[in-house]
């Protein structure tokens, strides 16, 4: 995995395994046997780029033990899909649960991978039908296909747009579930929620809106929407950690400022949870 490889100027995540899963998550390797609270999301959750990312900070306000399951580009399958990274996230007294976009999970139309879930693997005989003049082996990533099959037909593509949208909602009710509603949900982002469905490819997470959102409030102890200052939302912002061949990708993500406002929004949430 290439963000955990250690390069000149590069920032070391100490990534560590827990139980058998083999999903790389960002260490030093915490003992399981006091109370936790998790943290379970993507990018943000997992802090790349960033030497003291939110889950850090709130272990450091709270003074109680905070563990990353966070992962790189994950998407919901990544935790329905490895019974030790569930387990883990059972036992905590509570978890923040980042809310992450729908293209990166399995769906009727297409698969992914399942613990990069960012790349594509295959299209169904469904998209096959859909989009006939399409070469699917041409893809490796989930958004790179949903960008040629959005520009080709906005019609049909409001087909994939909805089965995501309806997709991500079973698998949220059903993670919820499986963690016995002790979940704060935490959207994470430079925006707010849409008011209404979202169709396009701009702005993570992919195709949630606020009406989503919402329906998840009875199965979940709380949300929590952090709004971010104009300088916390800033892309590419400074303090960030990377080697020169992570320049780029670095420019897409928002920097430490934007993970402290996280944090003070989740501590007294958190606390009266906690208590």
């Amino acid at each position: 995995m290439t963000y955990a490889v250690t390069a000149q100027g590069a920032l070391d995540y100490y990534p560590c395994r827990y139980g058998r899963s083999r999903v790389l998550f960002r260490g030093p390797r915490r003992p399981l046997d006091a109370p936790y609270i998790g943290f379970l999301g993507g990018t943000e959750t997992y802090g790349r780029f960033v030497e003291t990312p939110f889950p850090a900070l709130i272990e450091a306000a709270l003074q109680h033990p905070c563990i990353n399951f966070g992962a790189v580009n994950a998407g919901l399958d990544l935790y329905l899909h490895d019974p030790a990274v569930l387990h883990v996230a059972e036992r905590a007294e509570i978890c923040v649960l980042q809310i992450m976009g729908a293209q990166n999970m399995s769906n009727r139309y297409y698969s992914v991978h399942p613990r990069r879930n960012d790349r594509f693997l295959r299209a169904s005989d469904r998209l096959q039908a859909l989009y006939p003049e399409v070469d699917f082996t041409e893809f490796h990533f989930n958004r790179h296909l949903l960008s040629r099959l959005s520009a080709l037909s906005d019609d049909r593509f409001t087909e994939i747009a909805e089965e995501l949208r309806q997709a991500w909602m079973a698998r949220m009710k059903h993670l919820l579930t499986m963690l016995r509603g002790r979940v704060l949900l935490l959207w994470f982002a430079d925006h707010p929620p849409s008011e209404k469905p979202v169709a396009g490819l701009e702005g993570d997470p992919l195709f949630i809106d606020r009406t989503m959102i919402e329906a998840l409030r009875p199965r979940a102890a709380g949300i929590v929407e952090a709004p971010l200052t104009e300088a916390a939302r800033a892309r590419g912002a400074p303090g960030l950690v990377f080697a020169d061949f992570e320049a780029a990708a670095a420019a897409e993500l928002m920097g430490p400022a934007a993970h402290e406002e996280v944090a003070d929004a989740l501590v007294p949430k958190l606390r009266d949870l906690l208590t």
